[in-house]
């Protein structure tokens, strides 16, 4: 259960925060997303035959997700087992039915994408009094947060502007009167209260953007110095230092890493700045036929095109920050990476 405290503490910068702290505990947990996320990190692990607040939270998530369509009454029965047994299934986890941590851990992540994900696409610049599907994809990113309590109506009107510029205060940039890239990748790159963020992240005054990561490619990927150049035997000494470090959706640090944080972060280790997402480090590395230690490979996972990739290791092994268990090391031919295996590419250092 949420204490008054808790609340106040996730909500202080909320512009609704008023509000909503007058209103039921029903309301503000149906509103926020990241309150119901410290709803269910409190509760930890929920059992079936249990009548909480933390399963309405999790009914009402699988709702969102188009996994539970029924009655949000808080009873956790045969219909909630058999939605959490769905997505179970999809989402390559064990078949239980029950909500363990790491199913609630992996349902919290894929809703996150869920807001944040279409933040990627936005390019363009905008002005208060501007319309359009960008701006309706900021305001479902800030209403994650909490910042944003309105209709998503794609206006960039005083309630949107208000949002944008306490989700700014806050993160301790420079409140501007437009959106931005750079704004949009630091609403893409923020955490929420219950995320376990780094204290390494949370420190660093001005974090690279994936805009300037974008500009910095060429000189550093493409023609890396040579003094930069590396020993695969070091890379792979490197990487196998954080096997069982724990999977977090946007982590980049040894307290948390996604698929490609942990690739970003080995090769910086090496003197090598790679881009920050699968698909770009795909495109900046070259196709190989036979497969060598050190090589990328690739999988399709959850969209369409590379989303997921790990260094191969020989012996058809490769090492790779996975949702389930962290960085882990596992076998290519195991039947859930062969069907979707997209295929290796290798990094080539031009001196």
């Amino acid at each position: 259960m949420l204490t008054q405290g808790s609340v106040q503490q996730i909500m202080k910068h909320s512009m609704a925060y008023g509000f909503v702290i007058s209103q039921p505990f029903s309301y503000y947990v149906d509103a926020y997303p990241m309150l119901q996320n410290e709803v269910l990190a409190q509760a930890k692990e929920l059992e079936y035959g249990e009548h909480s607040d933390a399963v309405r939270v999790l009914q009402h998530k699988l709702n969102q997700l188009s996994y539970y369509d029924k009655e949000i009454d808080g009873e956790y029965g045969v219909l909630t087992e058999y939605a959490l047994k769905k997505f179970q299934y999809e989402h390559d986890l064990t078949v239980t039915g029950q909500a363990d941590i790491e199913t609630l851990s992996v349902i919290k992540r894929v809703e996150k994408e869920k807001y944040l994900q279409p933040l990627t696409s936005i390019k363009e610049t905008y002005h208060p009094g501007d319309k359009g599907e960008d701006i309706a994809k900021l305001q479902e990113a800030l209403y994650y947060f909490g910042y944003y309590k309105a209709e998503v109506d794609g206006i960039y009107g005083p309630i949107t502007d208000q949002a944008l510029k306490n989700f700014q205060r806050d993160e301790g940039l420079e409140v501007e009167e437009e959106i931005n890239e750079k704004i949009v990748n630091k609403v893409f790159t923020a955490e929420s209260t219950t995320d376990s963020t780094s204290q390494e992240s949370k420190s660093t005054p001005k974090q690279t953007t994936q805009t300037q990561e974008k500009k910095t490619i060429s000189k550093k990927v493409q023609k890396v110095p040579e003094e930069a150049n590396y020993a695969v035997s070091e890379l792979i000494t490197v990487a196998k230092q954080h096997i069982g470090t724990p999977y977090i959706w946007g982590g980049t640090t040894p307290n948390g890493f996604d698929c490609s944080g942990y690739i970003k972060y080995i090769f910086k280790k090496l003197g090598i700045q790679l881009p920050r997402t699968v698909s770009e480090i795909w495109n900046i590395t070259k196709p190989v036929n036979n497969l060598s230690v050190g090589d990328f490979v690739f999988y399709q996972t959850y969209k369409p095109g590379p989303s997921h990739m790990g260094v191969y290791l020989g012996d058809g092994k490769f090492i790779h920050a996975g949702e389930s268990r962290g960085v882990e090391i596992s076998e290519m031919s195991d039947s859930y990476w062969t069907q979707r295996y997209l295929g290796a590419k290798r990094l080539t250092i031009q001196k």
